[in-house]
This record gives structure tokens, C-alpha cells and sequence, in this order.
């Protein structure tokens, strides 16, 4: 192999367009293994970019590229006006790594947990149907994009992103304190609350300071099965209480705190999830009185207070609480980009300065940068502007799927449009099986996941998301499950 041309190239080159990995560092890679192993010998020179590059079929660039990268590692050296030269002091590679496969299994033991695979599916299809989300086309990202830009650029926000605070911006504390405040009615201090990434986060958090293996946690007989997860990944027992169209049925709750230590009650009394009812006022008091009677803690999850259709809509459970007996979970940006949006925590300061040392555990980093923008876009009513807009639009959305789903034939489907939220929950009267109905929805191009429907022995349901459709998504989506239902 006296010239560059002699050199078998694709004996040891293999590209694949279809994996992640960015074609220099395929190629790059290969190049180093061939070198460590002798193929390529030290001090030979190597085809120069533009031949290379048509004998590989790539552009000149991404050959650049490579000789680049192992220039930086020391593999090759580049001698001007005369080509590009393998090292002859190479960097210290041990042999019998050069055909190194990463391997498959671990060597240790260690826990596995079928509790915590992930439920949810994801598939790109022309229509689907999903357990309530926002449309990300209504985002502003004008807005968003001209605040984040205005922070990045913004010099005294250098030293901010500099060292680590995952308590998070002091500065968004208080802006949201002020609207929790106004919004919720809960008269908080910024001591009072902890941001995190998402209500999950929260709940897992929650679950790690508050509960023992073997405590027992109720829930309602249809429940969020994402907290149900959170619970049994903590070796819990979940007791159910039932539910019906008042909410939680309180007095079964009483029943089973008659009969087993009750830790925690988990409830979603705005818009219980999956089914939408709201939890009536006597029986938010009655809750709050048991839980002072038999020593439990409430975890209260808003997950959808900012999405509301009436005026005068029910406070929060923990408005009522003068004894610190709830444990108050939201989310904030929900109706901004993914990206915009975080989670946080309102409970009393005892039990917030414990939270704060499991969240620097799992989130040192926080993410101060990002809570200055929402904390601006609180201040300057950007976020009030944004949801009054879009509320307008997801209300005339829950009437318009109401108004579809009221064309089926009225003693197969029941449902009650929601006060708020962005899904209505449908019941089927008529034995079906709602897997088969999703399995002959996907041939017709509509994605039904299966986290939203609900089927057992006295439930069977479907929790229809209207949030992220437009009318005439709408209208196709509920026309081809008709046909599944009643052809």
C-alpha cells in the first residue's frame, strides 16, 4: 500500500444513512479502528477529501469533517501542500478493544420493575386521538421567542446560568406566587412552593418523602395511572374508593379508614381524571374533615385548573385547609410550547424543606434561564393575554365535539361535556371491546392510544381529548369511529 489509491477503503468502511449517528463520526470511528488494528499503517498517507468523498459516495464535507475529527484525536497528521498522514505516535489504544462490541447484558444484578414500562404510544399517523392536550399551533411562539432571546442576550442573566439553583429563580417564585394567588386563591408564600418539571416529578418526589413501603395510598376505583405508577414503584398498597357523578364517594373512603391506616389519599377534584366530574363542595369539606379525623394526607392534583368554562368555578381543596393537611400539585405554561412548561408544589414549609432535598438530588441544574422568561411573561400579562385567547377557541372545540358525539345513536354513547379541561369522557352502553375498536380505527388512520380507554366489568369508556383538533380533524376522527362502532 504504497499510494493512497492501493488502499481497500470500503473493505473497512461501512456506512448506515439510516442510523443516528452523524456520517463523519461513522466514518470516523472506522477509520480509528482500522488504524489501531494495523490496517492502516503508521506514516501512510490517506486519499485526499474530494476522492475520498466520490469513492464513498459522500459530500466533501463530511470527509473534512472526518480528518478533522481524527486530526483533534491524534490519529492522523496533516502536512501542508502534501496530504493527510496516519500518526506515527498514535494515541494509546489497547489492542484487543479494536474489535470491541459493546456488550448486550449487564454483568451485575440488579432491580427490574414491569410497574414503570412506558404505557404510553406514540405514532405519527394523518389522525389521533389523545387523553386531552393542548394544540401546540395556538402557541404564540412569537411570544416565546422574542422573551427567550431577550433573556439569552441579556448580560445580567450570564452570572444566573453560571452556577447551579435547583430551588430555581427567585424572581418566578414571586411571579407565581402572585398568580397562584390570584388564580387559585391560595394565600402562599414563595416558601410555600417548589417548581419542578412536571406534575410527575412532583408526584414522585411527594412519594419518596411522604410514604413507606406497604403504607396504603386510596385512590379513586378509575384513576391517573401514571400516579398509580408513582404508588406501586413505591411498594404501596393502593386501596380504591368508589366514584361517581359527585366525585369521590366519600363516605366509602370513611369505610376504608375504619378498616386499614390510611397515609394518603390521592385526588383529582377539579376535573377528576379520566372521567371529568367535578367533586361536589360538601364532599371537598367532608375530605378535608377525615383527613384531620384519621391523620392522612391529601394530594390534591389540578392538573387542568387554567382550562375553565365557567366564571365561577370551585377553589382548590387546599383553599379550605387551615391544618396543613393537603399537598397541592399544577402545572404552569400548560397551554405554551412543551418546553415552556413546568410543574410545582404547594404545601406547608415543613415538609416543603425536605421536598427541596430530594429535587437537588434528581435536579441540581434546575433551569433558571427558562423561569426568568415565564417569569416575565407572568409580570407583563403575556400569559393572561394567551390563555383568554385561547380558552375562546378550546370552548367552542368542546362544543363542537359534543355536538359530534351527540350524533351517535343516543342509547349507545353517553357523556357530559366538561366545566373545563380539554376532554370529555364517553361511555359506551352497548358490549364492545374497545381495543378492537382502537385496532379497526388504526386501519382507517386514526391513532387511538390505549391510555385512554377504560374497560372492565362496570366501566367502559373512552376519555376523547378535543384540545389538540381542529373542527374538520374533529369531524374526521369521530366520523371514522363511528364507522368502526356501527358498521
Amino acid at each position: 500500500m504504497s499510494s493512497p489509491a492501493e488502499i481497500p477503503y470500503k473493505s473497512f468502511i461501512s456506512i448506515a444513512r439510516s442510523d443516528d449517528t452523524p456520517l463523519y463520526l461513522q466514518i470516523a470511528n472506522q477509520f480509528i479502528r482500522a488504524i489501531a488494528s494495523g490496517q492502516l499503517p503508521a506514516g501512510i498517507k490517506l486519499l485526499g477529501t474530494r476522492q475520498l468523498a466520490a469513492l464513498l459516495a459522500v459530500h466533501r464535507k463530511t470527509v473534512t469533517a472526518v480528518y478533522e475529527e481524527l486530526y483533534a484525536q491524534g490519529w492522523v497528521d496533516v502536512r501542508p501542500n502534501q496530504g493527510t498522514y496516519v500518526s506515527v505516535d498514535l494515541p494509546t489504544l489497547p489492542r484487543e478493544t479494536v474489535q470491541f462490541t459493546y456488550p448486550s447484558r449487564s454483568f451485575f444484578s440488579f432491580q427490574r420493575s414491569n410497574l414503570l414500562d412506558n404505557p404510553y404510544e406514540r405514532r405519527l399517523g394523518t389522525l389521533q386521538l389523545n387523553d386531552g392536550t393542548p394544540d401546540i399551533r395556538l402557541t404564540q411562539i412569537d411570544d416565546l421567542s422574542r422573551y427567550y432571546s431577550s433573556n439569552m442576550k441579556r448580560k445580567s442573566n450570564r452570572r444566573k446560568m453560571d452556577y447551579f439553583n435547583h430551588e430555581g429563580s427567585e424572581y418566578f417564585k414571586e411571579q407565581l406566587v402572585s398568580y397562584i394567588r390570584s388564580t387559585r386563591g391560595l394565600p402562599i408564600k414563595s416558601s410555600n412552593l417548589l417548581i419542578t418539571r412536571s406534575i410527575e416529578m412532583s408526584l414522585y418526589i411527594i412519594a419518596e418523602v411522604l410514604l413507606a413501603p406497604s403504607d396504603c395510598v386510596v385512590v379513586a376505583d378509575i384513576g391517573n395511572f401514571a400516579a398509580n405508577m408513582v404508588f406501586q414503584k413505591a411498594g404501596n398498597r393502593i386501596l380504591t374508593a368508589a366514584l361517581d357523578e359527585q366525585g369521590l364517594v366519600v363516605d366509602d373512603l370513611e369505610n376504608l379508614c375504619k378498616h386499614h391506616p390510611v397515609r394518603l389519599v390521592y385526588v383529582t377534584p377539579h376535573h377528576h381524571y379520566p372521567t371529568t366530574v367535578g367533586m361536589s363542595a360538601t364532599r371537598r369539606l367532608k375530605l378535608l374533615q377525615l383527613a384531620r379525623q384519621y391523620g392522612f394526607a391529601i394530594i390534591e392534583d389540578d392538573y387542568d385548573y387554567d382550562f375553565q368554562y365557567d366564571k365561577n368555578p370551585l377553589l382548590p381543596i387546599a383553599t379550605n385547609d387551615r391544618d396543613g393537611c393537603v399537598i397541592y400539585l399544577s402545572s404552569f405554561g400548560k397551554s405554551l410550547a412543551p418546553g415552556f412548561r413546568t410543574g410545582f408544589v404547594v404545601a406547608p414549609d415543613d415538609l416543603m424543606a425536605e421536598l427541596r432535598k430530594h429535587l437537588g438530588i434528581i435536579d441540581r441544574q434546575g433551569d433558571v434561564l427558562m423561569e426568568q422568561v415565564l417569569g416575565e411573561m407572568i409580570e407583563e400579562g403575556a400569559i393572561h393575554r394567551h390563555l383568554k385567547k385561547s380558552l375562546k377557541i378550546y370552548r367552542e372545540r368542546r362544543d363542537h365535539l359534543a355536538s359530534l358525539l351527540a350524533t351517535m345513536h343516543d342509547n349507545d354513547v353517553t357523556f357530559q361535556p366538561p366545566s373545563g379541561g380539554l376532554a370529555i369522557w364517553t361511555s359506551f352502553q352497548r358490549p364492545l371491546s374497545l381495543l378492537r375498536v382502537a385496532r379497526e380505527a388504526a386501519k382507517r388512520d386514526l391513532f387511538i392510544p390505549r391510555t385512554i380507554l377504560y374497560q372492565n366489568q362496570r366501566v367502559q369508556g373512552m376519555r376523547i381529548g378535543f384540545g389538540h383538533l381542529n373542527t374538520e380533524e374533529m369531524e374526521a376522527a369521530i366520523d371514522i369511529l363511528k364507522k368502526v362502532l356501527y358498521e
